[in-house]
């Protein structure tokens, strides 16, 4: 089988015949590492990249917020700052730091842009209808904190959380209209017929999460069910992302019709998430990027990557793993976790 449909089987426990495995190379690696020297192991590991072209000097495009010491304006009016190409920045400005602003707010047009960067549906139309052509995996998406965040980058993390908790009179109508504008996003991606729609938005933190159960099953949780049922109801599997300890909210995200759970592996606990998810909800396994991975031995990773493979997955499938690397990792410990994720990628075969 394809990958496409390789991957389409471990959601759905229908016996894939691996583990889909997704190793990205965030952009920012480029300039932190030797480019010869990661592009020797990408070269190595065609499991891992079966796409892979060498290149004699890789310049990689950064998204606005990416870029370093260049202040960006998003959509919204958020203005975003980094210090490092290639790795997101942070809101320094929010457009409604003070709710008189409120009556002059506009969203951004979904038309042209998603909120943070301009995107061309006719583009993205002929790029979707190559992938169906060619028998690849279609996967739309919001943007990446689509919702919470998006609330947080406009109106500030600390008086969002008073917002939520003083039941603030205005707070409703902004939700309103970020719903609204994410609704649109997802209407262009579904008439586009994708196998999978991403809803990515972080939520937890080291430990807990950003926001109380109570404010997220009262605010947020029903935006998201809104916003998942369009795809649930085309037979789109829905695909939830987050960052950090979401273990007291994650019965909610569920609840809501996630289909595949992208949570970190060492912050919520493999244990957990084994009795948890395993055998009855995909887990997409976001694998250590804090502790084994950039400060353990090869010996520790490949240990790792076994253990998260027998704990969590099985012959029927329902787990993929996916590797996002950042600057600060040893090469010893990249090729490792390289080496063990095409290694245990055959594990159930």
């Amino acid at each position: 089988m394809n990958h496409r449909e390789n991957v389409i089987k471990a959601i759905r426990f229908e016996c894939p015949d691996y583990i889909p495995m997704n190793f990205h190379v965030n952009s920012a690696c480029w300039h932190h590492y030797d480019q010869n020297a990661l592009q020797d192991l990408m070269e190595a590991h065609p499991f891992l990249f079966p796409d892979f072209t060498r290149q004699t000097n890789v310049t990689p495009r950064y998204a606005p917020n990416q870029q370093s010491d260049q202040p960006y304006t998003d959509g919204w009016g958020c203005v975003w700052e980094t210090t490092d190409d290639g790795i997101v920045g942070v809101v320094r400005q929010n457009p409604l730091a003070d709710w008189n602003a409120l009556g002059q707010y506009t969203p951004p047009d979904p038309n042209h842009t998603d909120g943070i960067q301009p995107v061309d549906w006719s583009s993205v139309s002929t790029t979707v209808a190559q992938q169906k052509q060619s028998g690849q995996l279609v996967r739309g998406s919001l943007p990446h904190g689509h919702t919470f965040l998006r609330l947080q980058d406009i109106r500030g993390y600390e008086d969002l959380t008073f917002d939520m908790l003083d039941d603030a009179a205005d707070l409703p109508r902004l939700i309103a209209m970020v719903e609204d504008f994410n609704h649109q996003i997802v209407s262009q991606w579904l008439a586009l017929d994708p196998d999978i729609m991403s809803y990515p938005e972080d939520l937890g933190m080291q430990v807990g999460p950003m926001l109380s159960p109570d404010s997220f099953g009262k605010y947020i949780k029903p935006v998201y069910q809104r916003l998942m049922k369009p795809a649930r109801d085309r037979g789109c599997a829905v695909h939830m992302h987050s960052d950090g300890d979401i273990r007291t909210l994650v019965d909610d995200l569920i609840d809501g019709g996630v289909e595949i759970i992208n949570l970190q592996d060492l912050v919520n606990g493999i244990d957990w998430i084994a009795d948890k998810f395993a055998g009855r909800i995909c887990i997409d396994l976001d694998i250590d990027r804090q502790s084994i991975v950039p400060h353990g031995t090869p010996d520790q990773i490949d240990r790792l990557i076994r253990e998260e493979v027998e704990k969590l997955g099985g012959r029927r499938g329902g787990l993929m793993m996916i590797h996002g690397l950042y600057p600060g990792v040893p090469m010893p410990n990249v090729k490792a976790l390289m080496d063990a994720m095409e290694k245990y990628a055959t594990h159930y075969s």
